[in-house]
């Protein structure tokens, strides 16, 4: 730092400033009133004089600085005299009659109160005064509302008056509501009334009306053995062990897939492949409801399918429609009054036709479903 250990590194009338490996002189530079030259004299910056004590602001005033000078303040509620040379107190109430309290206006230091006459209070807003409420020594059992001279009872949501003018009765909005509040059991409670869902396989959505149900199997509360698998149903789950018949192998938790077939014939009536289905839907839906579509995979240009139910309509709660040559459907057509498992199989069989009605490919292909 060069313009530390030299002696006299600039001449008079500049001013000394280190750089990185050497230095410069800058000429020194005059400032005119309220501003100071910078440390490295190139520039002039303001003095904050409050700050540094050099303002004159008299007693009981504020000072803010400004650019090149600093400007001295009243506190709210005083003003400054220049006659005394100090801020003095404003008598608001003076100065404003009528204009800041109802009815009595007091001065304060720096500020003013107000105050009711007899048979009146202060409000909340310091400023207007309201009625003394007669309702403090009322014999209503629950709300009042003062008036001139008197008061009146009233009850909160969910209650309503009695004959006698001051009881509160509790409303029963269970039995006396139009239309359905709950979409399970409405349970009446003092002023209101809460829904409730069955003790188990429900719980209470966020709107607090309707319950969707829990998924037992995937939130793992069920007790189902290694060997069975889960399914969710409303309310509950159902744990089914799925087993294959001879000459078929499992290949996942709801598929089966035929091995080999000894001649022709039985490959051409037995399935190529078995799959399982659970399906859980809500009873009294309305009928007729389509609950399952159902095709080959891939489908080629020529398929024809035939949709079949070969086991478990014996009451004819089920139908089977063809949508299209490559897709068919399964339609519950007898409504379901209450809960009921119901075991049936399906058939889907798959053909393409060729010159003179040659068949090309033939396929069957079972689904078992646990409706």
């Amino acid at each position: 730092d060069e313009c530390t250990t030299l002696t006299q590194p600039c001449s008079s009338g500049f001013t000394c400033v280190n750089t990185a490996g050497s230095y410069i002189c800058n000429r020194k530079i005059t400032c005119s009133r309220g501003y100071h030259a910078s440390p490295e004299g190139s520039r002039c910056v303001d003095v904050n004089e409050c700050e540094s004590g050099l303002h004159r602001c008299a007693e009981g005033q504020l000072c803010h600085n400004m650019a090149g000078s600093y400007r001295c303040e009243c506190r709210t509620g005083y003003q400054y005299d220049s006659f005394r040379r100090m801020c003095v107190d404003i008598n608001e109430c003076w100065r404003y009659p009528g204009r800041l309290c109802a009815q009595t206006c007091e001065n304060t230091p720096g500020s003013y109160e107000c105050s009711c006459t007899s048979g009146f209070r202060l409000s909340a807003d310091g400023k207007s005064c309201e009625d003394v409420n007669e309702c403090l020594t009322s014999q209503c059992s629950q709300e009042c509302a003062n008036i001139y001279g008197s008061y009146q009872c009233y009850c909160r949501k969910g209650y309503y008056l009695r004959e006698d003018r001051h009881t509160c009765e509790d409303i029963d909005e269970c039995s006396q509501s139009i239309g359905h509040l709950c979409a399970y059991r409405c349970v009446n409670t003092p002023g209101d009334y809460q829904c409730a869902c069955p003790e188990y396989g429900y719980a209470m959505s966020p709107n607090g009306r309707s319950c969707r149900d829990i998924d037992e199997c995937a939130t793992g509360t069920h007790n189902c053995s290694l060997g069975e698998k889960c399914y969710n149903i409303q309310g509950g789950y159902r744990c089914l062990s799925l087993n294959c018949p001879p000459n078929y192998r499992k290949v996942s938790d709801t598929r089966c897939e035929r091995i080999s077939c000894p001649n022709y014939l039985q490959c051409q009536n037995s399935p190529q492949r078995i799959t399982y289905y659970y399906l859980s839907f809500q009873s009294n839906i309305v009928i007729p409801a389509q609950i399952f579509r159902i095709g080959p995979a891939p489908a080629y240009s020529g398929d024809n399918v035939i949709v079949t139910i070969t086991e478990g309509n014996e009451e004819s709660y089920f139908s089977t429609r063809k949508l299209n040559a490559y897709t068919g459907a399964v339609f519950l057509q007898r409504q379901v009054q209450s809960p009921r498992d119901f075991l049936i199989t399906l058939n889907l069989s798959s053909y393409q036709s060729v010159i003179s009605s040659q068949l090309l490919r033939y396929s069957i292909i079972d689904f078992i479903f646990y409706v």
